[in-house]
């Protein structure tokens, strides 16, 4: 077995074999796959390169096949397989039980990833892949930033730096995009032993056994309104899907 599939297939033999996907819809901004339980949402990546899977249907199909479009080099269809990851890794009912989904307004709104590792960033060098939002204001005030962004923007470095850059860093940041373009891996690999790292985004599967792979910090989308995220989804606005969900932030090392 190629180890770089192992992150992949230990997500997927994990979801349980008698869910079925009930419902599908590809946004323009998020992929959306729902089971009798809720769903799951990721980021859609509109990248249709690649050879398309004969299995790529999924409507009515178990959640795991559902999942196995995650090793999709279609990405249109990876974006797919990781909603179906996310729709069962990221339930409230799941996130409950272990006690980290937050309840209440003020817990919400604050429980992300830029707001709560502020302290443990002070002063150090932070590399963070993907341009998230406000990041200037966030976090460059308080520690040696660089960004890595595959589409860069003014001071951003391109994502290729990662070869180069990552190994000299006391805390990484990826965005959850990086399991449906297959980045990930390679990106483990590269950040030293010891260093911080935090997985973020909605496309982020809240799962425990990603410390296993060298991540210590989830900080991912628990979906609380199934409906009214579909809505959402189908409407094609970037944030209109945080309204009916939670940030859910879930240290794990």
């Amino acid at each position: 077995m190629n180890k770089k599939w192992e992150l992949y297939d230990r997500l997927i033999e994990g979801i349980p074999a008698e869910l079925r996907v009930t419902d599908l819809t590809v946004g323009y901004q998020w992929t959306l796959v729902k089971t009798e339980l809720g769903c799951g949402v990721a980021m859609t990546v509109r990248q249709r390169a690649g050879p398309s899977r004969e299995d790529a249907r999924v409507l009515g199909k178990s959640l795991r096949d559902a999942a196995a479009l995650v090793k999709s080099w279609n990405f249109m269809e990876a974006s797919v397989g990781m909603a179906a990851i996310n729709a069962w890794y990221n339930l409230p009912e799941r996130l409950d039980r272990l006690g980290v989904l937050p309840h209440g307004e003020e817990e919400r709104t604050k429980a992300n990833a830029f707001s709560i590792l502020g302290e443990e960033l002070w002063g150090k060098n932070v590399a963070v892949v993907g341009h998230f939002p406000n990041l200037e204001k966030q976090l460059a005030p308080i520690c040696r930033m660089s960004v890595l962004e595959r589409e860069p923007q003014q001071g951003d470095y391109p994502d290729s730096a990662c070869e180069y850059i990552l190994e000299e860093q006391d805390y990484v940041i990826i965005t959850g995009m990086t399991f449906t373009n297959k980045t990930l891996p390679r990106l483990l690999e590269l950040i030293r032993p010891g260093a911080g790292i935090c997985l973020a985004g909605p496309s982020v599967p809240l799962e425990a056994g990603l410390a296993d792979f060298g991540v210590t910090r989830l900080s991912g989308f628990c979906a609380t309104a199934p409906l009214r995220t579909e809505e959402a989804v189908k409407c094609g606005v970037k944030q209109g899907i945080f309204q009916y969900g939670h940030m859910v932030d879930y240290p794990i090392a």
